[in-house]
């Protein structure tokens, strides 16, 4: 298992400028942006149209001994406006062939999230069972736009030798594990989970036993804290809408590696991935609005180097 990073959070330097830092740091794998959220400034899908490019593209990053986990290219493929579902639809369809190009195994996105019905203007994120209309329309998302959508884009994805990693997101229609296995058995195999612990702590799932339980279903995992404040979840409860820059008084706030959780619970969350299967990277992602990227990114980077298991295991057991 090995520490990389999604330079999203570097979107300001210049691609060099990201090899030179980040090896500065020790780092050799990036995780980049495509295009959608949140964009992608050091990995353009232009590339596809030029063979020249690419190859120069590679001959940059192999020259620095830097590899590429994952292309990103976050969006909204099921929003209910036309314009906006075909154009994220565009950005994921040319990422996978890209990646395929660049031999670069996983594309994480988003699943998306329709409205109630043909007519809507806004994705309709149902979360609760009643009253009646709500079940009705979550069936309906995943009859009518889920499950067509997915299963083209996960036979599209193994036809060019790609896993999808979709990032549980609460706003989404996958966004815990129970939806993510559910994608999974409607789609196929080649759509797995991009695993960010962040997102399943303020939902009151521990990421331990979520890993338990997706097993050889994660295919990519950003490194991501959160904390929960208690003296304001009573207020606002889990569903804080608050701006994330409003510190003082959200129910919980995104956090770099080793602020919310100790290194303790980071040892445990890292040994349960190898348990099961999981020997890729940990691709730090930094939301934490306390620091800027450059302290976020030294400090979460320093952090998992100290507890990550990089060498596999050796041991030899007698009976």
């Amino acid at each position: 298992m090995r520490v990389g990073v999604f330079t999203a959070l570097l979107a300001n330097l210049s691609l060099d400028q990201v090899i030179e830092k980040l090896k500065g740091l020790g780092i050799c794998t990036v995780e980049l942006g495509t295009g959608n959220y949140p964009g992608g400034p050091h990995c353009s899908l232009s590339m596809l149209e030029n063979k020249a490019a690419i190859k120069e593209f590679k001959q940059k990053l192999d020259d620095n001994g830097i590899t590429i986990s994952a292309l990103s290219c976050h969006g909204e493929p099921l929003h209910p406006n036309p314009a906006i579902a075909k154009a994220n639809q565009e950005v994921a369809r040319k990422t996978v062939l890209l990646a395929e190009k660049l031999g670069v195994p996983v594309v994480v996105e988003f699943s998306g999230c329709p409205g109630e019905s043909d007519k809507a203007k806004y994705p309709n994120w149902v979360t609760a069972a009643w009253p009646p209309h709500f079940p009705q329309i979550l069936a309906w998302q995943w009859e009518k736009k889920v499950a067509p959508y997915w299963v083209k884009r996960g036979k599209f994805a193994a036809d060019h030798g790609v896993k999808i990693g979709i990032e549980m997101h609460p706003g989404y229609v996958v966004y815990n594990p129970e939806t993510m296995l559910k994608l999974r058995a409607i789609a196929g195999p080649s759509v797995g989970c991009n695993f960010d612990p962040s997102h399943l702590f303020w939902q009151g799932i521990d990421p331990i036993a979520a890993v338990r339980i997706l097993g050889d279903a994660i295919v990519h995992v950003h490194a991501k804290d959160a904390q929960m404040y208690s003296v304001n979840l009573p207020m606002a409860g889990v569903l804080d809408t608050k701006s994330y820059t409003e510190e003082r008084v959200r129910s919980w706030m995104f956090r770099t590696c080793g602020y919310g959780h100790d290194a303790g619970w980071w040892r445990e969350f890292i040994s349960t991935l190898r348990m099961y299967g999981y020997d890729y990277v940990l691709s730090v992602e930094h939301e934490d609005s306390l620091m800027s990227a450059e302290e976020g990114l030294t400090k979460a980077v320093r952090f998992l180097n100290e507890i990550v298991i990089k060498d596999k295991p050796g041991v030899a057991f007698w009976a």
